[in-house]
């Protein structure tokens, strides 16, 4: 099975994500220390390469794991207010705290 793609569609928080082993998974800040493991159970569904499941809602015994790279600021967003006829205008920007991850394993 080394030579065929694997892969999963996983939950975290909000949002779902497709991976496979060894790409690089930015979600939303969560509380994992830098170099941690983190099994994700929430599996929506699965691809081994001849098979394909889907979990209703999650597959029971599928697992992925992944290893934290840490948490990072991301891209700064621009918020502008204007008011007409008035000479009103402030722009301030936002950048969100991101979780990087790694994806270590799929487990079907």
């Amino acid at each position: 099975m080394a030579d065929k793609i694997t892969y999963a569609v996983i939950q975290l928080g909000a949002k779902q994500y497709l991976v496979k082993e060894g790409d690089k998974v930015v979600a939303e800040k969560m509380d994992v220390k830098d170099g941690e493991t983190l099994k994700v159970k929430e599996v929506l569904l699965a691809y081994d390469g001849e098979k394909t499941q889907i979990g209703e809602p999650f597959l029971e015994k599928a697992m992925v794991e992944l290893v934290s790279e840490g948490v990072q600021k991301g891209e700064k967003i621009r918020i502008a207010k204007f008011k007409a006829k008035s000479r009103y205008r402030r722009v301030t920007g936002h950048r969100q705290l991101e979780s990087h991850f790694t994806v270590k394993a799929i487990t079907l």
